[in-house]
């Protein structure tokens, strides 16, 4: 149920967004979905991608500081009220969103939403309690 999520330390000046980009590119890799949050002197790139291993390594290899963090992704139809949905359980669960971001699925017409949460393992139990879709990691990897 958990999904791997690269996290790329970036320093926030011109072209290091592109060279990510384009490491990933030549080594066949495909990003699902991303995030890039900023401070005054380094950005913070959250991916899902289609081989996070070949990815961790070969941006190791360029130099970029890479982590991996689990987070968990929930489907839910691309309509008004989808969030509030998955948000309303995990609230009235006292289940702190540390952050997420979305992608949506086109040819279903199902938004993806990514979260990462304070106690990942709890929010799965609330998720699956109230029927909210929780994707598995290659379902994801391979959107």
């Amino acid at each position: 149920m958990k999904v791997e999520q690269i996290s790329v330390f970036l320093e926030n000046k011109a072209g290091r967004l592109a060279e990510v980009a384009q490491i990933l590119g030549e080594n066949g890799i495909n990003i699902r979905a991303l995030s890039l949050a900023d401070t005054t002197d380094f950005g913070i790139l959250r991916l899902i991608v289609n081989d996070r291993k070949k990815a961790k390594e070969v941006l190791k290899n360029a130099g970029f500081t890479v982590g991996i963090t689990e987070v968990i992704a929930v489907e839910v139809d691309d309509q008004p009220g989808g969030l509030s949905k998955i948000l309303k359980p995990l609230a009235d669960n006292e289940i702190n969103v540390e952050y997420m971001y979305a992608f949506v699925e086109k040819s279903r017409n199902k938004a993806v939403l990514i979260f990462k949460f304070e106690n990942i393992d709890k929010a799965i139990e609330v998720l699956k309690a109230n029927n909210i879709t929780i994707l598995e990691g290659e379902q994801v990897y391979n959107l």
